[in-house]
């Protein structure tokens, strides 16, 4: 059976919360004999499309996760980076044939729910290898 390979990019804003989910991240990689053999930790949420274009290209990357939290703030700044962040990595996903699992929480969220929901970064990686394998690849 083939290991998979995947790629991980994680927002360095909030890194309290999404280092956890990194954490969780690789523990399941890890049940699931799977590698996630490239990290890329980019500044925030917003910033993840270029990265995660750079794994896709790479034929090396069978799939990308990625690992976020938009926490919500006094404007509607978390809405906006979440609908488009959102939507171009679905894209990316489509235009590179190449599962982009979503492990981005919010917006509208507080700290406490960012917290709360953590193990996001352990369902991402089920889901980029439930993909995979349902796309036979």
């Amino acid at each position: 059976m083939k290991r998979y390979r995947l790629g991980m990019v994680a927002a360095e804003f909030n890194f309290e919360v999404t280092s956890l989910m990194i954490e969780r991240a690789k523990a399941e990689a890890e049940f699931l004999e799977v590698d996630i053999t490239r990290t890329i930790l980019v500044p925030g949420v917003f910033d993840m499309p270029l990265a995660i274009k750079t794994l896709l290209q790479d034929p090396e990357i069978d799939a990308v996760i990625t690992l976020g939290a938009v926490i919500e703030g006094e404007t509607e700044h978390d809405e906006v980076v979440v609908a488009q962040a959102s939507r171009r990595i679905m894209d990316l996903s489509t235009d590179y044939d190449k599962p982009v699992a979503f492990g981005i929480t919010g917006p509208g969220m507080t700290e406490l729910q960012a917290m709360d929901r953590i193990e996001k970064g352990r369902d991402v990686v089920d889901v980029a290898v439930k993909m995979l394998k349902r796309l036979g690849k």
